[in-house]
């Protein structure tokens, strides 16, 4: 803190101008986007980055002896600046972007990358952390140092702390370069979106989707200047909520084909797509090449090491003993979805356009239930406030007020103040649940603020969705796919929210991927509990409880196409696997050739179901950070499955159970090994049975 101190006089007048270069004034902390201009942000990761290296160099350059005080709490206390403008600005760009925003990013992740650089490959601090390390056992050290010491010297490790000055010169380079791809990846799928919408000329085409629907797809048409046309938008994944409604069997056949040859440089009205092949194996190649020069036998074995899978074998065994039964149960299901299409007078194979339009059509008969019918029950305002926000109050005892005083980035962004059971504000919650073009595809959850006792500072959560916007003056309908979404980001949320640690490198959701699904899939199955459902699922307009009969055919379709939902999965999940594994000199030069032979030789390469991304649009891995971590989603869902299918045999929803989970796993972030934390709550590991009930592949 003394060098911020010394800043102070530095950067005064420039903070009058800049409101990133000092704390937000706002409640929290909270970033205060009334002033907030696209002109802050070089100036502040400059100054940031300037800050951080000199207080880093004066860390390094102590004449005293290294102390867990002097050297590790000293950079957890660093680049305050740099900390507060990278977290507000990539949010941004996730969430808001622009062209100038795409600018931004595009020239300062380099020099992002050549700055952790120059921090986690100097020698004289790495001397300083690896000193402690020797000397760990005789510090006197509390589990949570211990833990922050070895997180510290294992990212020296990883950077190549240990390597010769000339392979640490070919590490940086990577590193920048990768950087720069990464940023062109996500800013090339933004704009893939708006390239692949696909505009419907006459009304009749969309024959199946609602008149609210038709409204939105003139809206979305007319604000791109073709008036009398439809636009149909594309998501993130290979298959299209529009496809569950569209009866018109060309019009499905068109919208999936623009969703799953996206990036691949197709021809768009006549000129050339964008190609994003070239990114991926340049990508995939520079990874590989890095592992190499760390001492790894590939990238998946490099980024695995410090999960709790530990190895790429332990992985790619999970899923390839799910994998002959997922696709047995896949094949059975599209029986189902044959005879549904001969019914409709359509003899010809299962393509994946059919998929989804029959499996609703199967649904419906097989538990007579109509989605549309269900919708109404399920009104955006009912669920956050008497489903999600229901749910976390009998749980943890915490309430969400909200509040309209603090500047947002975008009109339709909400905030809350979150307050813990004593009443006292625990922090706060931004909810961006509308999708727009300037959002990325999916939904993620990140923090302005991370909680630390050390800072003193108290978590400022964000929530962020892709829920189609209604036509104006229409309500806010969700499939119950956006509910259980909107409930497992906000357990993200408050594995944020309920951390209660000293340091921040080990706060909230700072743990291995294949942890950190955990506490927010575990949320998701509050969703269909009955009490829960109970108190949110109301008709918006005469505020009906959903009619019980249908709410038990909700639940019991929500276990329906499980084999196609769980092979669409594995099929990304190995995908991204085999493509991390591979050593520098086994890169292939044909991006669609590799995705069929990879599929094929995992035995996954079933037609009728592509894998939910293909590996030209494949965003958590080549842009978001779960490159060889896909498969995390399934690990962390044995440990969910399991952990819930407990406290359900314990209760279910009450705050004792809600106290143990929130006191074991919620509030501890990473100042304890992963499985011990499990084991903290449950009293033993977990098997895979509640898994495999939970996807509807056991009774």
């Amino acid at each position: 803190m003394l060098f911020h101190l010394l800043l102070a006089s530095t950067f005064c007048f420039m903070a009058n101008d800049n409101p990133l270069l000092v704390s937000s004034p706002l409640p929290l902390g909270a970033p205060d986007f009334s002033k907030i201009r696209h002109e802050h942000f070089m100036p502040a990761f400059e100054a940031g980055m300037k800050q951080q290296i000199e207080e880093s160099e004066a860390i390094a350059n102590q004449a005293s002896e290294p102390t867990f005080e002097n050297t590790l709490v000293a950079m957890e206390k660093s680049g305050e600046i740099l900390e507060r403008t990278g977290a507000i600005f990539f949010n941004l760009a996730s969430a808001n972007s622009d062209d100038q925003i795409q600018e931004i990013e595009e020239k300062i992740a380099p020099m992002l990358a050549t700055h952790s650089d120059n921090i986690l490959l100097n020698p004289k601090l790495f001397q300083r952390v690896e000193t402690l390390w020797k000397r760990k056992d005789s510090l006197g050290l509390n589990e949570e140092q211990s833990r922050l010491l070895k997180e510290h010297y294992e990212s020296f490790l990883r950077a190549g702390a240990r390597l010769s000055e000339a392979d640490q010169k070919k590490i940086r380079a990577i590193n920048e370069e990768l950087s720069s791809l990464t940023t062109q990846f996500q800013n090339n799928l933004l704009a893939i979106t708006k390239e692949r919408a696909v505009l419907v000329d006459s009304r009749d085409e969309l024959a199946g989707l609602s008149e609210a629907e038709i409204k939105a797809a003139v809206e979305a048409a007319t604000a791109k200047g073709a008036t009398g046309k439809f636009l149909l938008p594309i998501t993130n994944t290979t298959r299209q909520p529009v496809l569950t409604s569209l009866k018109n069997r060309a019009l499905r056949q068109r919208v999936w084909e623009a969703s799953a040859y996206r990036g691949l440089g197709q021809s768009v009205n006549g000129t050339a797509g964008i190609d994003n092949r070239p990114l991926v194996l340049k990508l995939a190649q520079l990874r590989a090449e890095r592992a190499r020069l760390l001492g790894y036998e590939s990238h998946a074995a490099f980024t695995l090491e410090n999960q709790m899978a530990a190895k790429p074998e332990a992985a790619l065994k999970m899923l390839q003993d799910l994998a002959p039964q997922v696709v047995e149960k896949a094949m059975i299901e599209a029986k189902d979805i044959e005879a549904a299409m001969k019914k409709d007078g359509v003899n010809d194979t299962v393509m994946p356009w059919d998929w989804e339009y029959y499996a609703e059509r199967v649904r419906e008969e097989k538990y007579d239930i109509d989605e549309n019918l269900v919708k109404p029950y399920f009104e955006i305002d009912s669920v956050l406030k008497n489903g999600v926000f229901f749910t976390m109050n009998q749980l943890y005892g915490v309430t969400f007020k909200e509040r309209t005083d603090l500047p947002v980035y975008h009109p339709t962004v909400r905030v809350f103040d979150v307050l813990d059971g004593d009443g006292k504000v625990l922090g706060l919650f931004y909810a961006d649940y509308y999708q727009r073009d300037s959002k990325r595809g999916g939904a993620w959850m990140d923090a302005y603020l991370s909680q630390s006792r050390l800072l003193h500072q108290k978590p400022v959560i964000l929530n962020v969705m892709n829920i189609p916007r209604p036509a104006e003056g229409e309500p806010t309908l969700l499939t119950l796919d956006h509910v259980m979404t909107m409930f497992h980001e906000l357990g993200h949320g408050v594995h944020g929210l309920f951390s209660d640690v000293e340091y921040p490198t080990l706060s909230g959701t700072n743990t291995p991927r294949d942890f950190v699904e955990f506490p927010s899939t575990f949320h998701e199955d509050w969703a269909i509990d009955p009490i829960v459902l109970k108190n949110y699922a109301k008709h918006y307009k005469t505020g009906e409880q959903i009619p019980q009969a249908l709410l038990e055919k909700s639940i019991a379709a929500n276990k329906f196409n499980k084999g196609f939902d769980t092979l669409e999965y594995l099929s990304a999940a190995l995908l991204d696997l085999q493509w991390h594994s591979l050593r520098p000199d086994e890169i292939p030069s044909d991006v669609e050739q590799f995705e069929a032979s990879a599929l094929h030789d995992m035995g996954v390469d079933y037609a009728p179901v592509p894998p939910r991304y293909k590996t030209a649009y494949f965003a958590h891995v080549w842009s978001g950070g779960y490159s060889a971590g896909y498969y995390a989603y399934l690990w962390s869902e044995v440990l969910a499955a399991d952990a819930f299918a407990k406290m359900r045999d314990k209760g279910g929803l009450t705050r004792e159970n809600g106290d143990r989970y929130r006191k074991t796993i919620l509030s501890k972030g990473g100042t304890r090994e992963m499985m011990l934390q499990y084991k903290d709550f449950s009293g033993a590991e977990p098997t895979v049975d509640a898994l495999l009930v939970r996807r509807g592949l056991k009774d």
